[in-house]
Order: structure tokens, then sequence, then C-alpha cells
């Protein structure tokens, strides 16, 4: 009788230890495994379009980024370059903006952005005081500008996140130019350097085949 119930005792111990475990492993998986990422379609009472109504238009197709090979050059009028990681750009403050972008192509998509200021990044900086235009080079060779002014004022970002998700292949991964107020041929993707400039006359890879240097939404995309 003795030996039955020290049976049925190390049995129930068993069961504990049974369960713990499971429990222990269970919990552990559930922490390893990511949570699948849901694209946001609603932003404070604005509604969003879909990363799927972005088409591509590029001038070389879909570039792919080895990110750990890949470096944010800044290039310049700035006494000395640098050269960024995108775990060290990942590091630096962000900040969300619902920003439309509008192509000459005829279609628009409303979208939350997420991304670096880039008054911040040029905060670390030391900038020539000649500085007015800022040229933003891309893997696929394209290039075009902003004045720096208008990044000033406008608090222009480069975004590594869009409606909530990284930032996919087709729209610019790792950073894509989130240039407010203009037309799509100014919304950089694949930015690979930034170069800061005091020519004011420079025309991008559209630009020089008549676009608009200032490309102005509101205003006509051909000219100047």
């Amino acid at each position: 009788m003795h030996d039955k119930t020290l049976s049925i005792k190390a049995l129930g111990v068993f069961m504990v230890l049974l369960f713990i475990t499971a429990g222990f492993f269970s919990g552990l998986a559930a922490e390893e495994s990511e949570p699948e990422e849901v694209e946001v379609r609603n932003y404070k009472g604005a509604k969003l379009g879909s990363v799927e109504d972005f088409r591509e238009n590029s001038i070389k197709g879909v570039q792919e980024i080895d990110i750990d090979k890949y470096r944010l050059k800044i290039t310049g009028l700035i006494k000395e370059d640098r050269a960024l990681t995108y775990e060290e750009l990942q590091k630096m403050k962000h900040i969300k903006k619902v920003v439309t972008l509008h192509c000459v192509e005829g279609w628009s998509v409303k979208a939350l952005w997420k991304g670096v200021p880039l008054k911040d990044l040029f905060s670390k900086l030391k900038i020539d005081s000649k500085v007015n235009t800022v040229i933003f080079h891309a893997a696929d060779g394209y290039t075009t500008s902003l004045s720096m002014t208008h990044i000033m004022d406008n608090n222009i970002i480069i975004a590594d996140h869009l409606n909530g998700l990284q930032l996919p292949p087709e729209q610019g991964f790792p950073f894509q130019l989130v240039a407010e107020q203009k037309w799509g041929y100014k919304w950089a993707r694949w930015i690979t350097k930034i170069e800061l400039s005091a020519n004011d006359d420079y025309r991008g890879y559209w630009e020089s085949r008549g676009y608009s240097s200032d490309g102005d939404y509101d205003e006509p995309r051909f000219g100047n």
C-alpha cells in the first residue's frame, strides 16, 4: 500500500513537470516567432491607399539591395564625408507623416510614411554655408534634387516604412525620399548617396529631359 501511494505521488509530480515543460517551450516558441506585419489602411482618420496601388515605373526596374553591404553616403560641401549603415540609421529618430504621392502618369496614392528627418541627419554634419541644393542618388543611377530651404521648411524625410510595413523593394528599400508637395519624379527610391551642393541649377534624370526642376505639384510639370 505504501509503495502504491508513492507511485501515485511520483506520477503526479511527473505530470506537473510535464505541463511546466510544455508551457515553457510553448512560450519560447511564441517569443521566437515574429508577429506578422499588417498594413495600416487608416491613420488618425485618414483613409490610406495600399502598397499595391503604386505602379512600377523606375528607369531600370526594381533594385535589390544587400542590406549588409548597404551604406548611405553623404558627400559634397561638408567637412567630412559620411557612410552610414542601415542599422545606424535605424537608431536615429523616426517620425510619421501622411503624404500623397502624385505621379505625372495620372495616378496618386495617399500613404503613411515613417522615416528619418533630413534636418536631423544634417544636424550631425558640418555643412558649408553655400549649400542650397540637396542631390539624391539612387542605386539604379537615378538622380533628383530638392532645395535645402524646401527640405528644412517641410521637415522632409527619407522613409524606411510604408503603411506600417518595412519599405518594400518596389518602393525603394531601404530608403525612399518623401518629397512632399512635389511630383512623383522627385520621390527618389533606393537612395544610396546624398550630395550637398551649391549648384541650384542642377538637373536630375527627368529634369534634364524637360521636366520642371522645382517639381511643385501645383505647377506645370514641364519647364523651368
